[in-house]
């Protein structure tokens, strides 16, 4: 995980402007997010892009960079991402559209962190 300290800088600029992003994405569904909810999807915001700046170093180099960069993102939403919304949300009732609006914001969320991880830079680990 050293590759998350190495990152921090444009690990936490993808964090803040996906927040940002999925912030625009749910003025779709009126929902208030308190202050504490802000932090929890801020918190979630930042592993999720520490996950994608992980999978982008690990990245194959010949399949070319912004091939890697997006499909890694959304690779990750529709594997991971989707189906745990969809079941999470199905298993309490929430309704379909506000579920479709989550997935979205998620995925616009992870190409905002992919392109701004992609056009700032990561680091490779060092051994």
């Amino acid at each position: 995980m050293i590759y998350i300290v190495q990152n921090l800088l444009p690990i936490l600029v993808a964090s803040l402007l996906g927040l940002i992003a999925g912030l625009v994405v749910q003025r779709l569904r009126p929902a208030k997010l308190t202050p504490g909810q802000l932090v929890v999807a801020a918190v979630a915001q930042t592993w999720l892009c520490c996950i994608l700046a992980g999978a982008l170093i690990l990245a194959p180099p010949e399949a070319g960079r912004w091939t890697m960069s997006l499909g890694s993102a959304v690779v990750i939403w529709i594997g991971f991402v989707v189906p745990t919304t969809v079941v999470g949300y199905a298993a309490r009732g929430v309704p379909g559209r506000a579920t479709a609006v989550d997935c979205a914001q998620w995925l616009v969320t992870m190409l905002v962190q992919a392109t701004t991880l992609t056009l700032i830079g990561l680091t490779p680990p060092t051994s």
